[in-house]
């Protein structure tokens, strides 16, 4: 005999009450720093989940596709609990798992799962609207603050670019559909050259999600248009 699966409205208050969410990114955090990995836990999980949501109501989006976008963004990087290979496609099986547990809509469940797996540059799409916000809301979290070494003479090229962004901001136009990522680099620490060394692909990543919400990715790195 089937059984009724009761689906609920999950909202992301809900999600950041569940034990097991709290505990792998904190986790997820701790090992990353074991391995020498900048800061992961809740600074940056809250702050590209309130990115993601921003990007989707200021470019139109219903109330509920804003809090699937925030969802994603609070849970994306649960997966670096097994490892920084492939975070993202284990991620999206532990999400997954924990979404069709508490009663999340099949279809949401896909969607959250779809934007958590493909969120790393490496071999991620913007498959859906609230995949592309993910990805711009993550990318765009480039700060000195992420850094954990204290020792400049101890940063590879990772540490120096972020350390040298004094500030970040996505700036979305409602009117234009331009979505601008504003970068004040301190030139003394990296160039310009070296953020773009390890930043391309991202970038080129943020240009396909910006299109996925029909508006268009720009970068302003110093006050100068870059792309």
């Amino acid at each position: 005999m089937s059984q009724t699966r009761v689906e609920q409205h999950i909202t992301l208050a809900e999600i950041k009450e569940l034990p097991q969410v709290r505990q792998y990114i904190v986790s997820a955090d701790k090992f990353l720093k074991a391995m020498g990995f900048t800061e992961h836990g809740f600074r940056h999980v809250t702050l590209v989940s309130n990115i993601a949501e921003n990007v989707m109501e200021l470019l139109g989006y219903s109330e509920r596709e804003r809090e699937l976008a925030a969802i994603a963004g609070y849970i994306h990087d649960i997966g670096n609990i097994t490892g920084r290979h492939d975070h993202g496609k284990a991620g999206a099986i532990m999400c997954f798992h924990i979404l069709e547990q508490i009663g999340m809509p099949y279809e949401e469940i896909a969607c959250i799962v779809g934007a958590v797996g493909n969120h790393e540059e490496q071999y991620g799409e913007a498959v859906n609207t609230v995949a592309a916000a993910l990805i711009l809301a993550d990318k765009s979290d480039v700060h000195r603050t992420r850094v954990r070494r204290r020792d400049v003479s101890q940063f590879d090229i990772h540490d120096r670019v972020n350390y040298s962004a004094t500030s970040s901001f996505l700036d979305v136009n409602s009117d234009t559909r331009a979505v601008t990522l504003k970068i004040e680099i301190d030139n003394q620490i990296s160039s310009v050259m070296e953020y773009f060394e390890i930043f391309m692909e991202r970038m080129m990543m943020c240009q396909r999600a910006a299109k996925m919400l029909d508006a268009r990715f720009r970068l302003n790195i110093n006050g100068a248009d870059i792309l």
